[in-house]
């Protein structure tokens, strides 16, 4: 009857402990989900300065700066991380565009208050990568977590769902850039 006991005592305190790490992986993914919110809306926030310095100089583009500011609009109104991860990569397109754009424009180029927010929005481009790795990282542990044996058991018992990696969507940022060191300058 003690063995019994012990035997009992011993799957209650694994599946305790199988639940608590779940729990704690679970609030790793949620953290680093909100790292990438902050530097996202650290992104957001200078978007509109980035917008109106360059409205001035770029009248013929304004398609382009009419999707920055649509997309950014929209992005302020989602909070499901999946939709959110899609319209992400679509304003860091639309963000290269602006500033691929600006080399037709060589004021723009060399005005100091674009050059400044040109700078800070590379710095948050960082900040925003490192947020990604980090939710990366806490995505695959707990996902890990969630499907190897027997913490799985517990996992579908309790619903702990798998969550979905920050991933690149857009193939161009995927693919391996050309590098011709025989061209002539």
């Amino acid at each position: 009857m003690l063995l019994i006991l012990i035997i009992i005592a011993v799957i209650v305190f694994a599946v305790i402990s199988m639940y608590n790490r779940l729990v704690r992986n679970r609030a790793l993914v949620k953290e680093a989900w909100s790292g990438i919110d902050v530097q996202l809306k650290r992104r957001h926030d200078l978007i509109p300065n980035l917008v109106e310095t360059v409205k001035g100089y770029m009248q013929h583009e304004k398609t382009v700066l009419e999707n920055v500011t649509d997309l950014r609009s929209r992005l302020m109104g989602t909070t499901d991380p999946k939709e959110r991860m899609q319209m992400e990569q679509g304003l860091t397109q639309a963000l290269k565009t602006i500033f691929a754009l600006s080399e037709a424009y060589p004021e723009l180029k060399a005005s100091e208050g674009f050059l400044k927010l040109q700078d800070n929005l590379r710095e948050i481009e960082e900040q925003i990568q490192m947020a990604r790795r980090y939710y990366n990282g806490s995505a695959r542990n707990y996902n890990i977590m969630t499907q190897s044996f027997p913490s799985t058991v517990i996992a579908r018992w309790f619903r702990f769902d798998p969550v979905e990696y920050f991933e690149i969507e857009s193939a161009t940022e995927r693919a391996v850039p050309d590098v011709n060191f025989n061209q002539q300058q």
